[in-house]
């Protein structure tokens, strides 16, 4: 019997559920950190804020880290799936034109987790902003400029 890819097995169980809040992490090609360029890291937000005006999602809190990101939701009129390749493809694309190069850009899939109702939301987003800190890239979160939380 044959078996599954890694990125097969997490699609299996993946269910998108229209107002379920969901933690969403997208990791660039060969964790190369394009992000480091504020400008390219703003091109990502720029999608993010697109996939809101379009109505797939809204954003509670993200974080744009040199070589992925990760993007507290609210699931609307969208799934997971097409979020996500909305989000990852036209963000490839513009953040390719502004670096002047071409090819693959994000790794395949990304990774998500259904929040549970009883969960802190605003546990969730601070531990979300806090990546900065935990990484060593800054001593405080607003030195950090690459994140947002609605509560903030």
């Amino acid at each position: 019997m044959p078996t599954r890819s890694h990125a097969n097995q997490l699609r299996a169980g993946r269910y998108s559920q229209s107002g379920q809040i969901y933690l969403l992490t997208a990791v660039t090609h060969l964790r190369e950190p394009v992000f480091r360029d504020w400008r390219a890291g703003r091109l990502v937000v720029d999608q993010f804020r697109l996939a809101k005006s379009e109505g797939q999602a809204d954003s509670l809190a993200w974080v744009v880290m040199p070589d992925h990101f990760h993007w507290l939701v609210e699931l609307q009129n969208s799934t997971l799936p097409r979020l996500m390749l909305s989000t990852k493809s036209r963000s490839a694309r513009e953040i390719n034109a502004y670096l002047g190069r071409s090819g693959q850009f994000w790794q395949k899939g990304f990774h998500d987790r259904a929040i549970r109702r009883e969960e802190n939301l605003l546990a969730v987003a601070r531990y979300i902003i806090a990546n900065p800190l935990r990484a060593g890239l800054v001593k405080r979160v607003h030195d950090y400029s690459l994140w947002d939380a609605i509560w903030l």
